[in-house]
């Protein structure tokens, strides 16, 4: 009895991945160049994307603030402070842009997500989809699921220029860095292709992960209110960790 119970725990993560492939797998078969369709995406992205800003914004300012003084403080014992925008950038690019939009998204969006669809489970809606003959992974899961694939990249671009403009007002405005350098160390040691792009494509991933989670666990939450807090608990941790996971893989493939 013992020997099946400790079989189950490690199988059972196995099972989970599986069950989110098949419902990957089912939301884009579903997935029509549709007006409808298309208007459902655009109003989520609206509504998990756009509301996110403001979060987005104001942690990507002070995280460029903070950036540029721990690396003002690094760089200044070997004299080399007027490297501090290539640091800088390079990190934020690759790096810590992606990865904290991924992370605040996650904490934001995907717990919300989560947390409406799995009401709609608790509060038979979506069985009444069912009855109606009307495919609720298409019709609820799908838009969530696009919006956060497409407000990810979008997020990320915004949280670079915001951490940017943070890392200008501390060095520039604060420190006192002669601009000319700041601006021509980051134009010349920052590269689009690898760097930006880079970010970009990483955030792409991290969208659809945590988008996938977020409806996955949404729609198999448990109709009550407990089911509902779990999963939605569930989300934002396996996010987190998954989101970091990827950020290795990905930067052992990308570096």
């Amino acid at each position: 009895m013992e020997t099946n119970f400790r079989f189950t725990r490690f199988t059972a993560p196995i099972q989970t991945a599986g069950h989110c492939l098949l419902f990957l797998l089912r939301m884009l078969a579903g997935l029509r160049p549709a007006l409808a369709q298309v208007q459902s995406i655009l109003q989520q992205v609206y509504l998990i994307g756009a509301r996110s800003l403001v979060i987005i914004m104001i942690c990507g300012f002070f995280v460029g603030m903070v950036l540029s003084l721990q690396a003002i403080n690094a760089l200044e014992q070997f004299g080399a402070s007027d490297q501090v925008s290539l640091l800088v950038g390079k990190s934020l690019f690759r790096e810590l842009g992606p990865v904290l939009t991924a992370l605040l998204f996650a904490g934001r969006a995907g717990t919300a997500i989560t947390a409406e669809i799995g009401l709609m489970r608790a509060t038979s809606q979506i069985d009444a989809m069912e009855l109606m003959a009307i495919d609720p992974v298409q019709r609820v899961a799908l838009p969530r699921f696009m919006a956060g694939l497409i407000s990810v990249p979008l997020l990320t671009a915004m949280f670079n220029a915001l951490a940017i403009l943070g890392a200008v007002a501390f060095s520039i405005g604060v420190q006192g860095l002669d601009p000319g350098i700041f601006w021509s160390k980051l134009q010349t040691g920052v590269y689009f292709g690898k760097d930006f792009m880079g970010g970009i494509w990483k955030s792409l991933v991290f969208g659809g992960i945590v988008s996938l989670i977020a409806v996955f666990f949404g729609y198999t939450a448990k109709p009550t209110g407990a089911g509902v807090g779990t999963a939605t608990t569930n989300t934002v941790v396996l996010s987190s960790v998954l989101v970091l996971i990827f950020d290795f893989i990905m930067t052992s493939f990308l570096t």
